[in-house]
């Protein structure tokens, strides 16, 4: 029984350090000032994530073929060139969401999408040609479908706060093609391309 009373006790010692870790850090981080240009509401948010993610398609309209190029499997190859088709139409499909708003189309430079399409970039450098470099790919092409999935998630829902029903349906249109896409690529590596890539 004394034990069993001695065992909490050293537990309760060990709880007050642990809070005053975490106050300390609360105290010392600091809030980021905004730009000049800052978003001030929702619509604001939303229009310059619009011109994110349209300056992300069209980005990777030029990315795709290259990754087209060093590509090997014939079922990944039609899969990458079907996708090229899809990106160019939901290009064409934000100009009409900022049209469809009355605002002109604008791409703002995603840094996001450039590190994904930079990492893709030197995935293919540091593979060799064959399965293993087809595996890299198909895991680069995963990591921009997982980035756009997440972007037209969250627009969908801006629009949809801020009643766009034109907009929200172009986006939900958008990010179903995306998902597909996701399971065509996780499809592939599973069936043949992982495998191989041992």
């Amino acid at each position: 029984m004394a034990t069993t009373k001695s065992q909490p006790a050293a537990a309760k010692k060990t709880s007050p350090a642990k809070t005053s870790t975490k106050t300390s850090t609360k105290t010392t981080a600091k809030k980021t000032p905004a730009k000049k240009d800052a978003a001030k509401d929702l619509a604001d948010l939303f229009e310059d994530s619009l011109k994110d993610i349209y300056w992300a398609e069209k980005a990777l309209v030029k990315a795709l073929p290259k990754m087209m190029k060093n590509a090997t499997n014939e079922k990944l190859k039609a899969a990458i060139e079907k996708h090229l088709g899809e990106t160019e139409t939901h290009v064409t499909r934000l100009e009409e969401c900022f049209q469809a708003m009355g605002k002109k189309a604008q791409a703002k430079k995603c840094d996001a999408m450039q590190g994904i399409l930079d990492e893709g970039d030197s995935i293919v450098e540091e593979t060799e040609p064959g399965s293993v470099r087809d595996a890299g790919i198909i895991a680069a092409a995963q990591k921009v479908e997982h980035y756009e999935i997440a972007t037209y998630g969250t627009l969908a829902a801006f629009a949809k706060i801020l009643e766009e029903k034109e907009v929200l349906q172009n986006l939900l249109t958008t990010l179903e093609e995306e998902k597909k896409c996701d399971e065509l690529l996780t499809s592939l590596a599973d069936i043949n391309l992982n495998s191989k890539a041992k």
